[in-house]
């Protein structure tokens, strides 16, 4: 893999999931198939009880954005993904947690209502915690006996929190980058 374009928190808004897709092909040109992948840290289809509708809120249209598209996407599964969500959908969901090698770093990707900064899962110096959930950007170095690790959230695509933009992050050779949805400017370093 030569690039990671990750995203969270879709919430089944077919307006910003037609954005990140977009996007997601914009990113991927001049690569071969399979040099950039799609990660989606979670909740994909469901607005969740506490959230206002996104806009164009239409879990159907999402499904058939998402799907053909399945061979691009690894994805963890968020606190607003069921069962039935992976009933519609033609990749797996239902993950807790992702951990896998990238540029030369350890991350360890889920959601992030159950590991966050506040409670990270057992992590080494020099490895990142990737997750969103909290639809806020987020870039920090937390401390580890010997080292530190890097907390990483992309902020969320349809319902950003705090005045945040609605927002991805690009992970490539040169390191991470946060994007806003709307612009396609880079917004933090």
């Amino acid at each position: 893999m030569k690039k990671l374009v990750i995203a969270s928190d879709l919430h089944g808004s077919a307006f910003w999931c037609e954005k990140l897709l977009q996007r997601f092909a914009s990113e991927s040109e001049g690569f071969a198939p399979g040099e950039v992948r799609l990660l989606l840290l979670g909740d994909l289809l469901y607005h969740g009880p506490r959230n206002d509708l996104p806009e164009a809120y239409a879990p159907k249209q999402v499904i058939a954005m998402l799907n053909p598209l399945r061979e691009h996407i690894f994805c963890v599964r968020g606190n607003c993904d069921g069962e039935v969500d992976q009933m519609v959908l033609d990749f797996p969901i239902m993950a807790d947690y992702a951990v896998f090698e990238l540029f030369g770093r350890r991350v360890y990707a889920t959601h992030g209502h159950r590991w966050n900064e506040a409670a990270p899962p057992p992590l080494c110096p020099g490895d990142a915690l990737l997750y969103g959930h909290f639809h806020v950007p987020m870039r920090e170095e937390r401390p580890l006996p010997g080292g530190s690790f890097a907390v990483l959230n992309p902020g969320s695509t349809s319902l950003p929190k705090n005045g945040s933009p609605h927002s991805f992050m690009v992970w490539d050779e040169n390191g991470p980058r946060w994007i806003d949805l709307e612009s396609g400017e880079s917004f933090m370093p």
